[in-house]
């Protein structure tokens, strides 16, 4: 049977997205149809749209922090229920089979499919996924708020748990953005001492406001040599290069500084700065299903959500100028208003 589904779409590279229409096809066994009510924008999108990865296919319909309820299931679905509230991210399935997926760490599966990689996203009145990669909501957690911690939100919440972060540690968080001011929250009620690092002045009421107990000037080399051999853990969430060797100072013995945002240069690093510490660098990618679950949860417990700005889905070429424009605060969420 087809499914006629009503979405947004780049025709091609770089161009504004335009009223589509795609037939869905039959559901699959293993999947599930959520009729979304929110979607949140990430630069993912962007990216996506503009083909700067190489990977894009067109027409392309992005969004990949949905929420909504569940509408149709497959045959094979288990464990969920037609109306339950869900959200789907990035990752839409995996092969199941491999060493990772069978370990729980789906998110690392090399098969995996991608929400708008190849796939129409959620920028649409419906979108499909795998069962095994919705995730339901808490009832603590509203539907316009929960999309961005599908995809910004599971990205620094994941590393947390990756890395062994401790309520005794002392943790700095780069950058006060989409990504960050949610870590900020994450790691305050994580129970850690909080440094936020900003190049903005203006910014540091509102970061003690979001959980930093410190706020430091990362261009004030006196206020970043005081930080020196001090942090456990450094979460550096911008995509631009910094003064990294200034940053590794900052770094305790045993210390890591973890990379989310996706710096395209190259990092210089002095091998002595990593050995004679005992000090790390590494990355971290999306959370599998399961961490979301358990960051979901947490985010209910704590009463934790992303700070947004709600438009039509109508809207939404007005909405990615003002995310491209760099005036966001700090997610954009779509809220659908398409005739279906």
């Amino acid at each position: 049977m087809s499914e006629v589904v009503h979405a947004y779409a780049a025709p091609k590279a770089g161009a504004p997205l335009e009223p589509f229409e795609y037939d869905a096809g039959p559901l699959a066994d293993n999947q599930v149809e959520v009729a979304v009510t929110h979607c949140g924008i990430c630069h993912s999108d962007l990216s996506m749209i503009e083909n700067e990865w190489g990977m894009s296919a067109f027409p392309l319909v992005p969004g990949h922090e949905a929420s909504g309820a569940i509408v149709k299931m497959g045959s094979q679905v288990k464990g969920l229920k037609i109306g339950q509230r869900v959200g789907v991210g990035w990752q839409s399935g995996s092969c199941m089979s491999c060493s990772h997926c069978l370990g729980g760490d789906h998110n690392l599966c090399s098969d995996s499919a991608a929400t708008i990689v190849g796939h129409h996203g959620g920028f649409a009145d419906k979108v499909r996924c795998d069962w095994q990669f919705v995730v339901p909501l808490p009832d603590a957690l509203s539907a316009a708020d929960v999309g961005p911690l599908f995809c910004g939100g599971v990205t620094v919440f994941n590393p947390m748990l990756q890395y062994g972060v401790l309520p005794t540690h002392r943790i700095g968080v780069i950058g006060i953005g989409g990504l960050g001011h949610m870590a900020l929250q994450f790691a305050n009620k994580w129970g850690c001492e909080v440094t936020a690092f900003t190049s903005s002045d203006s910014k540091r009421e509102e970061a003690k406001k979001l959980g930093a107990h410190n706020v430091v000037n990362s261009r004030d080399s006196d206020a970043m040599g005081k930080l020196k051999g001090s942090l456990d853990f450094v979460l550096s969430t911008v995509n631009v290069s910094l003064d990294w060797p200034v940053i590794l100072d900052t770094l305790a013995p045993k210390g890591k500084l973890l990379l989310v945002g996706a710096v395209l240069d190259p990092i210089p690093v002095s091998a002595m700065a990593l050995i004679m510490p005992q000090r790390s660098i590494g990355g971290s990618p999306i959370g599998s299903p399961t961490t979301i679950a358990k960051m979901l949860d947490f985010c209910a417990r704590h009463e934790i959500s992303p700070q947004i700005e709600t438009f039509p889905m109508s809207k939404v070429n007005d909405a990615l100028e003002h995310l491209k424009a760099g005036k966001a605060r700090y997610r954009i969420v779509l809220e659908n208003d398409l005739a279906g």
